[in-house]
């Protein structure tokens, strides 16, 4: 299959490592406004995790730098969009009508109707779309999904999701609210998706938490209100100083049993109702890989992305937006209507 590769910032670079490891993906076209990275230079490109990128050879690449004319390009089959979000809506919609499937990064947009327009255009188009929801892929995370779809936990009590860093010096769009929807919406899209995944809508939302984006802290402390589960939390953001580091973590508790993982070096572990503790087996598969490996499944077979469907990427833009809104109302609680 034949890809075009839209964006090559941290998320860009990332992709790219990926789509080098899978079979019969090749890489045909790369779009950047930065003339460095179009060269193949992304030493200068970092995160919150990983390293710098590398030094790559794109002398038999199609080089743009304008993304919609990328989404355009008569030869890829598919594009896989790792821009800033406020460009999501209008470049996916460019690549639909030209009759591609498309792979974008999360959030899927920034706003609910941005969203539900992808989803009209993909059907009408005819054509796949997914979002770029890492943990449905990440092992972690595909270990509490099976421990939870499968009741081994039994009925779950509550969860708590974590996931906080620095403010992103190392994307300046990023600190921008318009562009990126600021570190609770950006950050924690993650989580607030994983929750849907695990537990489907909540009933409401309240929140409370603190914005200073000139400073760089965004954060929030959200609670989604679900019948028959004590308490599901979701929490983080960014913080203002540089060095505070990237760190993930989860605790589900059910009355089986509590399954724990924090990226801080505790792997998935199941703490079992009779006292016992079992280190939890999980996939040694990059998440990023596995993600991109499943969307191009997808696209071959012709069948919507069931792991990861969009209308459910669309439901964690609402969901966030709501959350968000909720923040500002300092813990009052909201009726989840989306």
């Amino acid at each position: 299959m034949k890809i075009g590769l839209i964006g090559l910032g941290f998320m860009g670079s990332t992709h790219l490592k990926a789509l080098q490891k899978i079979a019969g993906v090749e890489v045909v076209a790369v779009s950047s406004d930065d003339p460095r990275a179009l060269s193949g230079d992304l030493s200068h490109i970092q995160g919150n995790i990983g390293g710098p990128g590398e030094k790559l050879d794109f002398s038999n690449l199609r080089k743009y730098g304008d993304a919609f004319a990328a989404a355009r390009d008569p030869e890829t089959e598919a594009v896989d969009v790792c821009l800033p979000t406020n460009l999501h809506a209008a470049v996916v919609i460019e690549a639909l009508r030209a009759g591609k499937h498309v792979l974008v990064e999360k959030p899927m947009a920034l706003t609910a109707a941005e969203a539900d327009r992808m989803l009209e255009e993909a059907d009408k188009a005819g054509r796949l779309l997914m979002v770029a929801q890492v943990l449905r892929f990440w092992p972690s995370y595909v270990t509490l999904a099976g421990l939870v779809k499968t009741g081994q936990l039994g009925p779950v009590r509550s969860a708590l999701f974590r996931r906080r860093c620095a403010a992103p010096a190392w994307s300046a769009w990023l600190g921008d609210a318009s562009l990126s929807g600021g570190g609770v919406f950006d950050l924690l899209i993650h989580d607030i998706d994983i929750c849907l995944h695990l537990f489907g809508r909540p009933e409401a939302v309240s929140a409370s938490g603190y914005e200073d984006l000139k400073r760089g802290i965004d954060f929030v402390l959200a609670q989604l209100h679900y019948p028959g589960i004590g308490t599901v939390a979701v929490t983080g953001g960014w913080h203002h100083l540089k060095s505070y580091p990237f760190s993930m973590e989860y605790t589900v508790s059910g009355d089986q049993g509590t399954v724990e993982f924090s990226s801080a070096g505790r792997p998935p572990a199941l703490y079992r109702a009779d006292g016992s503790v079992e280190e939890l087996p999980q996939s040694e598969k990059d998440g990023y890989q596995a993600e991109i490996e499943y969307f191009i499944e997808c696209c071959r077979s012709g069948v919507k992305p069931a792991v990861c469907p969009p209308e459910e990427s669309a439901t964690a833009v609402k969901l966030a937006r709501l959350i968000l809104e909720a923040r500002e109302k300092e813990g009052e609680r909201i009726a989840c209507k989306l």
